[in-house]
């Protein structure tokens, strides 16, 4: 399952959005039917994993971590506990919870990113700056491709 593409959109009054036909096609073909919605880690963007990533994802941080280790195990708690199911509507439709809204600064219009096996949601305002310039991304990723065996 990938995602692909950068799609503008915009959310109601209520926090609503579409989820737009491509990434619903993708989940469809897919047979995915939940989504699960959070805050991302690093950047100041939603993500939504379909069921089955959100899982391979909880499995994997879970084998990391050693439960009887408080700190790792207060990562994971905070990890899952900052998660929320999402559901679609006939018509493709979801809400956004306004704490999710607040925490990336969403307020109207949002970009959908497809992101490999995951969908992030942007504030259009976060948007506007890529993360690396043009010349500055070549060189990583031609430093990256250079140097791993595939």
């Amino acid at each position: 399952m990938r995602f692909l593409g950068n799609i503008e959109a915009k959310t109601d009054a209520k926090g609503r959005a579409f989820l737009p036909v491509i990434f619903r096609k993708v989940l469809q073909a897919s047979g995915e039917e939940k989504l699960i919605l959070r805050k991302d880690v690093f950047e100041k963007c939603l993500v939504l994993y379909p069921e089955s990533v959100w899982n391979e994802q909880l499995n994997s941080l879970r084998n990391r971590l050693n439960r009887w280790d408080r700190q790792e195990w207060q990562v994971f708690r905070q990890f899952v506990s900052d998660a929320e199911f999402i559901a679609l509507d006939s018509n493709g439709r979801f809400l956004i919870p306004k704490r999710y809204l607040k925490m990336v600064n969403i307020e109207q219009d949002i970009m959908f990113k497809g992101v490999d096996d995951t969908i992030e949601i942007w504030s259009k305002s976060n948007c506007d700056n890529p993360d690396f310039q043009p010349e500055e991304f070549s060189k990583t990723l031609q430093g990256i491709m250079s140097n791993k065996e595939v």
